[in-house]
């Protein structure tokens, strides 16, 4: 059972980053416009981190079953953390132009909110190899919450998942990434 904490309010919670300067040119389109796997032979493999989270806004009893561990489908935060590791591994069957990674290590961490009834989902993902985690972080928080709607929707259809967003990422040619906040 996950231990209650505080999540963060929403003053701390980090802004996305808003660039003035024309984006880059789309590393998933060649030059004719058509999608295409981006090649990363040529990279170098490093080490790779990115850290992504969401919530599900529920109503105050949904909450308290779930953190009590005494909903009728069992350990809710225990399936949705195994559900999200499981995402986090099969992301590329699931967004067409990923790569299969070798995950070195997914870790889903659980925030409750009784102040505003939910729960906060945050993974953390890690790799070493020639591109990113964060498609895989991203992936493993939805799935979680996906997870986390159906295994108490008997309790509580009107759930509201939100906030999906990627916190951090580290390594690879563009460096280091943080969201505002």
């Amino acid at each position: 059972m996950a231990q209650p904490k505080t999540a963060r309010s929403k003053a701390a919670r980090p802004k996305p980053v808003r660039r003035t300067a024309a984006p880059a040119r789309m590393s998933h389109f060649d030059r004719a416009g058509r999608a295409r796997m981006v090649d990363v032979a040529a990279k170098p493999d490093t080490h790779r981190v990115a850290v992504a989270c969401g919530v599900i806004r529920m109503a105050a009893d949904t909450l308290r079953i779930i953190a009590a561990g005494s909903a009728s489908k069992g350990d809710v935060l225990g399936v949705a953390r195994i559900a999200g590791i499981q995402a986090a591994k099969r992301t590329s069957d699931l967004v067409p132009l990923c790569h299969p990674l070798a995950l070195t290590k997914v870790e889903l961490s659980f925030g409750l909110d009784e102040a505003n009834p939910g729960v906060e989902a945050t993974a953390r993902v890690e790799t070493l190899g020639k591109t990113g985690v964060e498609m895989e972080a991203l992936t493993a928080v939805s799935v979680t919450l996906l997870t986390l709607y159906d295994m108490a929707k008997a309790l509580d259809k009107g759930m509201v998942l939100g906030d999906i967003r990627l916190l951090t990422k580290t390594g690879g040619k563009s460096g280091d990434w943080r969201a505002e906040g």
